[in-house]
């Protein structure tokens, strides 16, 4: 499975690289910020995007949205990573399409944890709307 990374903050960027790469051995693939991130997915063609969303020149939200309006990316789905867990953020960033929140901080299992969890629904949500069309 490959994953795209967002996280501008490079010590948390390589933990969460570290984690899901040589501990949980997925393709892991890095992005510094939003731009980045609509830059690699495209060529990435991930599985998954955990993106941060404070992140420079582009925040996590603009990138989602933009995601979620090109036809070539809009079924990838987006996990957003924040040390900010108000409702109203979480309602935001489930709005703009992601699939969940992860909160900061994270243990590496509980990120391994919900990086399957997620996974396995988004599969058998696929699996449902090809057996629906």
């Amino acid at each position: 499975m490959r994953i795209l990374i967002a996280e501008d903050e490079r010590d948390i960027r390589e933990l969460i690289v570290f984690t899901l790469r040589e501990v949980a051995g997925f393709d892991v693939h890095e992005a510094i910020n939003g731009i980045d991130v609509l830059e690699k997915a495209p060529q990435v063609m991930p599985d998954l995007v955990l993106m941060d969303v404070r992140m420079p020149k582009m925040n996590g939200y603009e990138a989602c949205e933009k995601m979620k309006q090109d036809p070539a990316l809009r079924d990838i789905p987006v996990v957003f990573l924040s040390a900010k867990g108000q409702e109203s953020e979480i309602k935001t960033g489930l709005k703009m399409g992601a699939e969940a929140y992860i909160l900061k901080p994270f243990s590496p299992d509980e990120l391994i944890g919900q990086v399957q969890m997620i996974m396995k629904q988004v599969q058998a949500r696929r699996a449902r709307n090809k057996a629906t069309h």
